[in-house]
């Protein structure tokens, strides 16, 4: 995707995420593009891309409509997520991670701590946290040698914010999300010592808990109405 449709990209999940774009909204690509002053391209592309996120919903034979977005769908996709990772941890915790997979686990590790270090976070660091809460995932899945729990994750990540590429987050309230995202990495932390000493059961039930900390994005978008700060984080593109 061209730079221009990153660009938009990024913009219209935050506005949707924000309510700014509320469900039910009708998107055309015409206006889209003079609203941003592009051609239309990048515009078509980003949408795509929204519609294969579950953002966007195609309206008729002409344009998009913004997705309505609930709690429960947001709840029930994190849970589901939460039983296929918590099996990938599982299956790892049992066969064994080689030596370059562990290695990859020790230092998101590593930069984790490195940003919460400080005893606080902007919003560049939760934009590195998400690249090593990605990287750190990928390899959990990929060692659990079961290649059908990352087609139904990649199934299940076409619900709204239901992947864990898609990070979102309260610009105003950024020590309550210092908290969350640190307890978050306090759980990789659990997580990595369970795969290291092979405790398969322990390591399910901390992935799934872990899943858990997605469920706040439900009071953020719940709140979306009155919450201008919603800011979402995701590059899984």
């Amino acid at each position: 995707m061209s730079k221009h449709g990153q660009t938009i990209l990024v913009a219209l999940r935050k506005m949707i995420a924000s309510g700014e774009l509320a469900g039910g909204e009708r998107l055309m690509e015409v206006p889209t593009a003079e609203r941003f002053g592009v051609s239309r391209m990048p515009v078509r592309m980003a949408f795509r891309t929204l519609e294969q996120e579950g953002l966007l919903v195609r309206h008729g034979g002409k344009g998009f409509q913004v997705r309505t977005l609930s709690v429960d769908d947001l709840t029930g996709a994190v849970e589901v997520r939460g039983v296929l990772e918590g099996l990938a941890a599982r299956l790892c915790a049992e066969r064994g991670l080689d030596a370059q997979a562990m290695a990859t686990l020790v230092q998101c590790l590593d930069e984790g701590d490195a940003l919460f270090a400080k005893g606080y976070i902007t919003e560049q660091d939760l934009a590195a946290y998400h690249d090593l809460n990605v990287r750190l995932h990928q390899v959990i899945v990929a060692g659990s040698g079961n290649p059908a729990i990352a087609e139904a994750l990649a199934r299940n990540d076409h619900r709204p914010f239901a992947s864990v590429s898609a990070l979102a987050f309260d610009r105003d309230d950024m020590a309550r999300e210092y908290r969350r995202f640190n307890y978050a990495h306090m759980q990789h932390h659990s997580l990595v010592d369970a795969l290291r000493n092979g405790q398969g059961a322990r390591a399910e039930n901390i992935m799934r808990e872990h899943a858990n900390a997605t469920l706040r994005y439900a009071e953020v978008f719940g709140a979306a109405s009155t919450a201008s700060g919603v800011q979402v984080i995701s590059r899984g593109d």
